[in-house]
């Protein structure tokens, strides 16, 4: 067993998970507000602190990840099975969290699981990074949890990512969920919210 696969997980993992995952639900109810998830897990590459940390605590056996860089991502994914026993599947669709590339294709999201009328709950959740979370163009939100309108402004995000998530709302209740993430920075873009290029 290589130390990269075993070291960097949850010193305290029961308190750790639990402050995440308040974490995470306060970024989902108040979509574009900055979560400081923190640097309570370190994976290898190319997984920052805030996805792994993320991953750590909603990942388990009965939820697949899946990677798409696979071959940079080797041992960031046998790191993230070694502590969660979360499974790694080569088909998108079957993923209930997507680790996606900087470099990804925005047009490729429709693959993702989007849940289904019965069940809206069963859908991905993607964990896209971004280099910086302040900085690049503004974006605008709108949306359930959002009192009127905010305001992000993400660097790196891919060509066509607005588009993506509008055309992502209008299928609601189905669609992904989208997690941003950069260091140990988190921002939540439930499928419910509104995204406006400005």
């Amino acid at each position: 067993m290589n130390a990269a696969h075993v070291d960097g997980g949850f010193a305290d993992p029961v308190f750790a998970a639990q402050d995440v995952f308040h974490a995470i639900m306060h970024a989902f109810s108040r979509p574009g507000k900055i979560a400081t998830i923190g640097d309570r897990a370190s994976a290898p590459a190319p997984l920052c602190d805030a996805a792994a940390s993320i991953l750590l605590t909603l990942a388990d056996y009965d939820t697949p990840v899946w990677f798409e860089d696979s071959q940079e991502c080797d041992e960031a994914a046998a790191w993230l099975t070694f502590h969660s026993g979360a499974p790694i599947v080569s088909q998108p669709e079957k993923a209930s969290f997507a680790v996606l590339s900087e470099a990804t294709d925005t047009l490729l999201w429709r693959m993702f699981a989007r849940g289904t009328e019965e069940y809206p709950d069963r859908s991905s959740t993607l964990i896209l990074p971004v280099s910086a979370i302040t900085g690049g163009p503004s974006l605008e939100l709108t949306g359930p949890g959002i009192e009127t309108s905010c305001m992000i402004s993400p660097t790196g995000l891919p060509g066509g990512y607005a588009d993506a998530m509008l055309a992502n709302k209008a299928a609601y209740p189905l669609g992904f969920d989208v997690l941003l993430v950069c260091g140990s920075q988190a921002i939540a873009l439930p499928r419910t919210t509104r995204i406006r290029e400005v």
